[in-house]
């Protein structure tokens, strides 16, 4: 393959990696939120949540190139205050990654922790455990395989993403062009499917690989605690 090939690659494996942690804390926070309280407004919460899984990624780009542009409130906060720069720029293709692949990670999450017997939480807390410890040192380490599993199912989606991306970060070669990019960029000249044909072999082989990993996790889980 070629070094504009390479680039893309590695730096969709970037931007999917950091779009990852990023979302790994709300994912944790969410998923355990929906698994485990009944509150007033959970089911906006739910709808807010899984909103990036039916809306258009080119409206999800938008919205976040509103929210997090030069021009929106929270861009120019985390510019003027942090030095933080989204639009044209890999974080905003990492923040676009975080934000359209946060569903399928809350998901496999809120399934891990549901699964987790509630009996459990409530002996640690019998022996003097407070919440927090109980969350800690029951509740995440059994369902650190769903937690793994949304992991990896965020990893998978996060490469393949387009639409969202290309609003915020745009398609700059060798700074923010993804693999889903430069496999458009390569369409739009004579010869380019040719020419893309390595890099698409590439990126199903990744995807399958997450994929099936994730699947893996997500039963040896449901095994775990059953």
């Amino acid at each position: 393959m070629s070094s504009a090939e390479w680039n893309a690659i590695w730096l969709s494996i970037q931007v999917a990696f950091v779009g990852v942690l990023v979302s790994l804390p709300i994912g944790i926070a969410t998923g355990w939120l929906l698994a485990r309280k009944r509150f007033f407004g959970k089911a906006v919460v739910e709808t807010i949540v899984n909103l990036p899984l039916v809306l258009p990624p080119v409206v999800t780009g938008y919205l976040l190139l509103v929210t997090f542009g030069r021009s929106g409130f929270l861009g120019r906060i985390l510019e003027n205050w942090f030095g933080l720069r989204f639009v044209f720029d890999w974080k905003g293709a990492a923040l676009a990654a975080a934000v359209v692949s946060l569903p399928l990670m809350v998901r496999a999450i809120r399934v891990a922790f549901s699964s987790v017997d509630p009996k459990l939480e409530q002996a640690a807390r019998t022996l003097g455990a407070s919440p927090l410890d109980t969350f800690f040192t029951v509740s995440l380490p059994l369902a650190r395989h769903g937690v793994i599993a949304g992991c990896m199912l965020s990893f998978a989606r996060s490469l393949g993403e387009f639409g969202a991306t290309i609003m915020i970060a745009g398609s700059i070669p060798g700074e923010t062009q993804t693999i889903p990019l430069y496999i458009f960029n390569q369409l739009q000249v004579p010869e380019g499917m040719n020419g893309a044909r390595s890099i698409v072999l590439f990126s199903i082989a990744i995807a399958v690989v997450a994929l099936f990993a994730g699947e893996r996790l997500d039963r040896r889980g449901v095994a775990g605690q059953a």
